[in-house]
């Protein structure tokens, strides 16, 4: 039975000058795009960064910003619990107040960047609870012992503690499982799961997986899953559609599709793979050395109004390394492991401390400087020639600036000479070497897609040339084709500019591309 079909709809986006635009051009991001969900079966939408997969999905349930997005035809049918078995509502057309009940309830979402989807004044707790209680007659108790149940079948441990942290003191994997906590919580009909499995590790990723097809045969569920893993298509889905461009070039059987490809998109997705081992390069001298760092952080408390004593979380626990120049480090481990801390701690974003006691932290070596214990104002000197990329780029991008400005901001502070003209050519050259049309580069960042996103983070890291880069998952919201052409741009850089790397990741594919040791 047909739990949800979309019919020739198309999305379109006005321009953000569209007011005064003389030619009023709308940008099309979805053109005549047709699904059909089953009941109990998995449907994976696939595509490049930017060609509408995440649009289509923000459309069923009317979320995507008015009046800079519009509909101007098409259908999207849904088979709800108040229609007949052979009826089905058109949710473009369906009263706010009646898609308000179905959201959260009947269609579950899991968005793609979870920090900017979850309320970062309000702990994790609160925040599950609000989307059960919202929808289920319970008692704030019996809504908590529900909560901690779904994130431990998540796989957060301690679920009863978790419930009070925040969402920035999660890492971007723990971020992940409450948004597929939430989504879960109330047995959707049909769960939208935008990039449910970028941020987690293949250990997590599977257990999630588990628990989805474990939920959709209890529920009989549908799925939309968006996603540019194969590797999570191939495991989980029942079928699948390609798309490029705003539309839908192939859709099949999964098998059919991805052992049998008709269109030359699909199997130049299939044929991209990154580079199988790490570039050479000579025995340098050391340019980063870490000795015995901690960073520990005091966690909440078991009692409700935060009396009694409080538990000691290490994050990072008597960490040492040695890094060459020109070389790349890999920092792999489990979500929650400590490896952003690690990477922030490195460049001073993050206070190294043991128990409170800063003198404890350990040391950090750049070039034979102690950044730790260095002047501040020597700190940020040497911040342009160290720099990171977010693992969460939409949480790290101001949304009140331009891409162009976002990726100049860094020669504003450290190459203040340049003229207007001079820092907007450097910017449209780094976009033409992260794959970026320069011709986008007035949009702001919640009018791209969240890979390219990542590449305006890259972006901004590399205008300044640094010498030493932290990658916090720069691959992760990556589509294959261009998760393998940052992989070459990021080796070339390397050895054209002698960077150093300390790449943080979960896909040992990438890992093994990058990294040294």
């Amino acid at each position: 039975m047909n739990i949800l079909e979309i019919k020739n709809l198309h999305v379109g986006f006005h321009p953000q000058d569209y007011l005064q635009a003389k030619e009023k051009i709308p940008l099309t991001a979805a053109d005549n795009v047709g699904l059909t969900l089953q009941a109990g079966k998995t449907h994976a939408l696939v595509g490049e960064s930017g060609s509408g997969k995440s649009v289509t999905a923000l459309s069923i349930l009317r979320l995507l910003p008015t009046p800079a997005a519009f509909h101007n035809k098409g259908e999207v049918l849904f088979r709800d619990k108040n229609t007949s078995q052979d009826l089905m509502t058109d949710l473009m057309k369906m009263p706010i107040k009646k898609l308000q009940a179905l959201r959260g309830n009947e269609i579950s979402m899991i968005f793609q960047e979870p920090l900017s989807s979850l309320n970062p004044l309000h702990q994790i707790g609160k925040q599950i609870c609000e989307a059960i209680r919202l929808h289920q007659p319970l008692s704030m108790a019996a809504a908590r012992t529900q909560a901690v149940t779904l994130l431990e079948r998540c796989g957060l441990r301690d679920g009863a503690q978790r419930l009070q942290s925040f969402p920035h003191q999660l890492s971007g994997g723990q971020r992940q499982r409450v948004m597929i906590a939430m989504a879960l919580a109330n047995r959707p009909k049909l769960l939208i799961a935008d990039e449910p499995t970028t941020a987690l590790d293949v250990t997590i990723q599977k257990q999630i997986l588990d628990l989805l097809k474990e939920l959709q045969q209890e529920t009989d569920m549908a799925i939309l899953l968006i996603t540019h893993d194969l590797g999570v298509v191939r495991r989980i889905a029942d079928s699948v559609s390609v798309m490029k461009n705003g539309k839908i070039v192939e859709s099949g059987a999964v098998q059919e599709v991805l052992e049998q490809p008709k269109y030359a998109y699909t199997k130049a997705l299939l044929a991209a793979e990154p580079e199988t081992s790490p570039v050479k390069v000579a025995d340098n001298k050391d340019i980063l050395v870490v000795k015995n760092m901690r960073v520990h952080f005091k966690g909440a408390t078991s009692h409700k109004w935060g009396i009694g004593k409080r538990h000691i979380i290490k994050a990072v626990d008597d960490v040492s390394f040695t890094l060459k120049q020109g070389q790349t480090l890999g920092v792999v481990g489990e979500s929650g492991s400590g490896k952003t801390t690690l990477g922030r701690a490195i460049l001073g974003l993050q206070a190294v401390q043991n128990f409170g006691r800063r003198q404890e932290g350990g040391q950090v070596l750049f070039e034979g400087t102690d950044i730790i214990r260095a002047p501040k104002k020597q700190r940020r000197a040497m911040r342009r020639h160290m720099q990171i990329i977010f693992q969460d780029p939409f949480g790290s991008l101001s949304p009140r600036m331009s891409a162009q400005d976002i990726i100049a901001e860094g020669l504003a502070i450290y190459e203040p000479q340049l003229s207007v003209v001079e820092r907007n050519a450097r910017v449209q050259k780094i976009m033409n070497e992260v794959e970026l049309d320069p011709a986008s580069a007035l949009r702001y960042p919640h009018e791209f897609s969240g890979g390219q996103r990542q590449r305006i983070a890259i972006a901004r890291a590399l205008i300044l040339e640094p010498r030493f880069l932290v990658l916090d998952e720069p691959t992760s919201a990556l589509d294959r084709s261009v998760q393998a052409q940052i992989v070459s741009l990021l080796r070339r850089l390397q050895v054209e500019k002698g960077l150093t790397y300390l790449f943080i990741s979960h896909d040992l594919k990438v890992v093994r591309a990058l990294a040294h040791n």
